[in-house]
């Protein structure tokens, strides 16, 4: 586990995520320490890297979107080499050891849509597996118990993402057990 980082996300837990350059021109300028890039391609991700850097941020870079790359360990490799981003966010649990030898920080992404995703949540954390930094759950306005339980399964701090949109679900996840909110609304960057 990378601790700065982990300790980084703690300490700043509303994170902005961009999914175009006017989010991303706009995230700059909030209180947000990490940004999570969730659009690009193969030519343009290294020049949102720059920018994120220059405004002296953590860029992470969610793989499984940028077009160009596909979800194997070179792509990890293209993005350590060719962007130095901060770490990567993915929804392919096999892309987690590479990007721990890479030293990168990872987010492993998990959409919460039945008890499968509970299910692979548990997998992903018994002995012996490598685990991400964080692991980040959507949407991230689910009940509270849903919260608690993921939490309680995971072993390694969680992230709560998408569909967050005022202080009152912001407040919910943080209280029940999320380290962080990630979210596209502006609104929330700034509050």
């Amino acid at each position: 586990m990378h601790r700065a980082f982990v300790e980084q996300v703690e300490d700043n837990p509303i994170i902005a995520a961009v999914k175009d350059d006017k989010g991303l021109e706009i995230s700059l300028t909030s209180e947000s320490s990490v940004i999570f890039i969730l659009y690009g391609d193969i030519c343009t991700i290294p020049d949102i890297v720059k920018r994120v850097h220059e405004a002296g941020r953590t860029a992470m870079v969610h793989v499984d979107l940028i077009n160009g790359l596909s979800s194997r360990d070179v792509a990890l490799d293209y993005i350590k080499t060719s962007t130095v981003a901060d770490g990567i966010i993915t929804t392919k649990s096999a892309l987690i050891p590479h990007a721990k030898e890479l030293n990168l920080n990872t987010i492993l992404r998990y959409f919460v849509l039945d008890s499968m995703a509970l299910i692979n949540i548990e997998k992903g954390a018994k002995p012996g597996v490598p685990q991400p930094d964080f692991v980040e759950f959507l949407p991230g306005i689910i009940l509270p118990e849903m919260i608690r339980k993921i939490n309680s399964i995971s072993k390694v701090p969680v992230i709560a993402g998408g569909l967050i949109s005022d202080k009152a679900g912001v407040m919910n996840a943080l209280s029940n057990g999320a380290v962080a909110i990630s979210t596209t609304n502006p609104e929330v960057w700034f509050m």
